[in-house]
């Protein structure tokens, strides 16, 4: 085999190599769906289902790319979001009294702006319970 020959067999095979990474990418879809809308639950073994549970915690929900709540996040759920620091943070838990109930609550807190609410959309989300927000 010729040094020009080899040199194509090996950019062929880079060339399949490339195309099989690319078909077995990770898709961009949550990781776990639950049917019918519902929501991520985490078991008493730390297992994440549809099943009944206690609501998974924000790293995890952003892990598994689900969003977490806005009206139960602490602090420290806050800033995980890129773009909003420790001090954001306070100023959200800060604003939530007795929980946000539209974006445009959260939109009004100082030093969100349109970039942050953008990021903040993407990770959590409003949750109002059954009987609503006082």
């Amino acid at each position: 085999m010729s040094r020009p020959q080899a040199i194509a067999v090996v950019l062929a095979l880079a060339g399949v190599l490339g195309l099989v990474a690319v078909l077995r990418w990770p898709h961009q879809e949550p990781s776990l769906d639950c049917p019918d809308g519902g929501l991520v639950q985490l078991g008493a073994d730390g297992v994440a289902s549809c099943a009944p549970g206690a609501p998974l915690p924000a790293g995890q929900a952003l892990t598994l790319r689900q969003k977490f709540d806005c009206n139960t996040a602490t602090e420290a759920d806050f800033a995980l979001v890129s773009g909003i620091g420790p001090s954001l943070a306070r100023e959200l838990v800060a604003a939530r009294d007795g929980g946000f109930v539209s974006w445009d609550q959260i939109d009004a807190v100082s030093g969100v702006g349109a970039t942050r609410l953008i990021a903040l959309q993407a990770a959590c989300e409003i949750r109002v319970g059954d009987g609503g927000v006082w």
